[in-house]
């Protein structure tokens, strides 16, 4: 007698305009805004390319196998989304004590004189994610989801305050609204 593992699959449509490359694990996405790139070896599930579609297979009908899948699928939708549209988070600044400057350098976002500070604080931006600033904004736009939103989450750490009140000091660079689209 033999029992059938089951499994979950689920189909992902692959748009006309976008190349997908699979190797292994390693799945590649290419469009007209560039390219996405993304390891699952480490999440335990079967890629497979079939025609214009991506399949994901996980073995198991469980909470945790459906989990997965769910967030593989994610990923994957998040990646032909940064290629065919892109992702921009816009970000203000707020300053209520001192006139904070904010500049790009590089690799790097760099903060000057924030709360009267003699140093500058840095924010590393990650990957190929752009940041512009306009004035008061702080515009920070890519192709890779996680990769903007990691920049973005730099640059408000960045201005965090420690040991002062935060009703009084609202001071720093916040995100305000998070989009689809680039933008800059």
């Amino acid at each position: 007698m033999s029992t059938k593992l089951e499994s979950l699959e689920e189909r992902i449509q692959i748009p006309d305009d976008v190349k997908v490359s699979l190797e292994g694990f390693r799945l590649k996405i290419t469009g007209k805004l560039g390219s996405n790139e993304y390891d699952f070896s480490h999440m335990g599930i079967g890629l497979s390319l079939d025609g214009k579609e991506i399949v994901v297979r996980i073995p198991g009908n469980k909470r945790r196998s459906r989990a997965m899948l769910g967030t593989a699928v994610s990923i994957i939708e998040n990646m032909l989304t940064g290629v065919t549209k892109g992702f921009t988070y816009k970000m203000k600044v707020v300053a209520s004590h001192f006139p904070i400057s904010v500049k790009v350098s590089g690799n790097e976002v760099i903060i000057e004189n924030f709360l009267g500070e003699r140093y500058k604080r840095r924010a590393k931006i990650v990957g190929n994610t752009k940041v512009v600033v306009k004035g008061e904004e702080v515009i920070v736009s890519g192709v890779d989801k996680y990769a903007v939103g990691q920049t973005a989450a730099n640059i408000e750490n960045a201005t965090r305050i420690k040991k002062k009140d935060p009703r009084k000091f609202l001071d720093g660079i916040y995100v305000y609204k998070k989009m689809e689209g680039l933008e800059a």
